[in-house]
């Protein structure tokens, strides 16, 4: 079978790099600096005014460039303009992580001795009284109801491979800040320093008490499937790996949107998915559980056939894929992978790996697709927050495929005009993703509402 493996030093992820300037205040001078830049090929962003003085004003420029060496030269192109100085430039992501991204706050301020009272003794012997009697109550008096661990070994980073556990926290961060602020979920970071599965496993099932559910984050294949599963039958809350089941879902709406603006549908369709590592499986899988009419799958990697075997995708090579899919998705991590000659005339096509796609969205579109997507408009983000957020309002100890395809039709619904899925910024896609969940919780028959936390 053929190999994915390619060398693709030479593809540089862009910078997105701030520099403050100070500029004469004075006609044509932003003018000049804009010029500079483009002299430079820096791509101008994000332009915030920070003050306009009498003979000067400072503004915050954003660019995109394509490493450190380009951004330190505009630097010195912007110098040697008369009368504008650079105050500073700094690489724009590392800006906005110093300090770290998250904090622990307190839900109810404490103002006075009476609040020290209830919060504290002797008021809060009362709560682990009235816990001790009946754990439930845990649900109510606690954040255990209303709180994920995200849990990382740091074996498989975004694109950036095993970096291990504590260079992943910057990326575990970013989850749980769009937890707290799309789904109002408290999560936290769990960075566990082990490559060991049995470890691992243990480790997540003796701090599992804290939480009301357990998020699995970028840990390799196939390791990633056995801790999932064994953590899903040791605990008594829902468990999901997102690398696999939430871009699964994402994918899945997006490729709903896809077929509706093509005028397919998805059970009348041949799918194909290229790569099935945990992303790849866990869209082929969800694909499977929508309905669609034959779901394809290559990988060179012979450990993943049997475990798609299993679930009903169809092992076969990629040219084959390519020959009879109608819809295909790509997450191979291998830009330019799908050559222009292999599209079909009229083929949905989602080649999802990031920032370099399998095939460029209008190369596969000049090629013939009906309908081409990147990876950029697919992001688990989408996913993720909403479905912890109804697996936990329903008290559910499992989050099935039923709550995983209410998820998917639910954002596939949402998706507007030419958009290929909703905003993921925008809580309210958030909230009703969570309650399309709960109600299939409730539908599928597994949730627990007696279980479901106050507050949240």
């Amino acid at each position: 079978m053929e190999s994915y493996r390619r060398d693709v030093r030479g593809f540089a992820v862009p910078l997105d790099y701030t520099y403050r300037i100070k500029v004469p205040h004075r006609t044509g001078q932003l003018a000049r600096v804009a010029g500079t830049i483009a002299e430079g090929e820096g791509l101008i962003g994000d332009v915030t005014t920070v003050n306009v003085g009498r003979e000067a004003s400072v503004r915050e420029i954003t660019l995109e460039v394509e490493d450190r060496d380009q951004a330190e030269r505009i630097v010195g192109m912007l110098g040697e303009l008369e009368g504008v100085e650079v105050l500073w430039a700094r690489d724009r992501a590392l800006l906005r992580h110093e300090g770290g991204k998250l904090v622990i706050e307190s839900a109810h301020p404490v103002r006075t001795v009476q609040d020290m009272r209830d919060v504290y003794t002797p008021g809060v012997a009362r709560a682990c009284q009235a816990i001790s009697g009946d754990p439930s109550l845990a649900g109510e008096l606690t954040m255990i109801g209303r709180s994920v661990a995200i849990c990382t070994n740091g074996t498989r980073v975004l694109g950036l491979g095993d970096i291990g556990p504590v260079a992943s926290m910057p990326v575990m961060e970013g989850k749980a800040v769009f937890y707290q602020q799309l789904a109002g979920v408290s999560a936290m970071p769990i960075l566990i320093d082990t490559k060991d599965v049995d470890e691992f496993i243990e480790t997540v099932v003796r701090i599992s008490p804290t939480f009301g559910g357990i998020h699995l984050e970028d840990i390799s294949a196939p390791e990633c499937f056995e801790i999932e599963a064994r953590l899903i039958e040791a605990l008594p809350q829902p468990v999901m790996h997102d690398d696999v089941h939430g871009t699964a879902v994402v994918t899945l709406a997006a490729a709903l949107v896809a077929c509706r603006d093509a005028e397919l549908t998805l059970q009348d369709e041949v799918v194909g998915q290229i790569g099935l590592g945990a992303a790849g499986f866990g869209i082929a899988a969800l694909l499977v559980d929508a309905g669609a009419k034959r779901v394809l799958g290559s990988d060179p990697n012979p450990l993943s056939h049997e475990r798609a075997s299993a679930k009903g995708i169809e092992i076969t090579d990629m040219q084959t894929v390519m020959a009879e899919a109608d819809l295909v998705v790509a997450t191979t991590g291998v830009p330019g992978l799908i050559e222009p000659e292999m599209v079909r005339e009229g083929q949905v096509i989602l080649a999802l790996t990031n920032p370099y796609p399998e095939i460029e969205s209008d190369v596969a579109l000049t090629a013939g697709a009906a309908f081409a997507a990147d990876g950029r408009s697919v992001n688990n983000v989408l996913g993720y927050p909403g479905i912890f957020r109804g697996a936990l309002l329903s008290g559910a100890e499992r989050i099935n495929a039923q709550m995983k395809l209410a998820a998917a039709e639910v954002l596939a619904s949402l998706a507007t005009g030419s958009e290929l899925v909703p905003d993921a910024l925008d809580p309210d896609v958030h909230l009703q993703v969570a309650n399309a969940v709960r109600e299939a919780a409730i539908e599928s028959g597994v949730a627990r509402l007696d279980k479901a936390p106050m507050g949240l």
